[in-house]
């Protein structure tokens, strides 16, 4: 995401809510979100605000220009999370979508970079 891009999809603040349970695919979410706002894609936020509908947390999520959910599982806890919220228009990727089997996926750096590569081309223009 280093490549600015020259439409006006960057302006205001992308946050990141990321799946942070307790599997390897979670800890992978995470680990990619945490990844992405590192290397300036967005920031990653609260989810847990989300859920308990935190005033200022909810405020700052209403307010971003783009939203990105990463979902470890298919049981979609942060796709869930931000919808119960009220939140509809977001971005939404799941680390199982990528080949990664919970319960049998190492967190290691390989499987945090293609997750969060792939979750980063969401946010891209286009």
């Amino acid at each position: 995401m280093s490549d600015q891009c020259k439409c006006s999809c960057q302006s205001g603040v992308t946050l990141i809510f990321a799946c942070s349970g307790a599997s390897d695919v979670g800890a992978i979410s995470d680990r990619a979100a945490r990844k992405l706002t590192a290397d300036g894609a967005g920031k990653m936020y609260c989810l847990a605000g989300i859920g308990g509908r935190v005033n200022n947390i909810m405020v700052n999520a209403q307010a971003a220009a783009r939203i990105l959910a990463i979902d470890g599982c298919p049981l979609d806890c942060a796709k869930s999370t931000l919808e119960k919220a009220d939140f509809k228009d977001f971005r939404h990727i799941r680390v199982t979508d990528l080949g990664m089997e919970k319960g049998k996926t190492p967190v290691i750096d390989d499987n945090i970079a293609k997750a969060a590569s792939e979750a980063g081309k969401l946010l891209e223009c286009g």
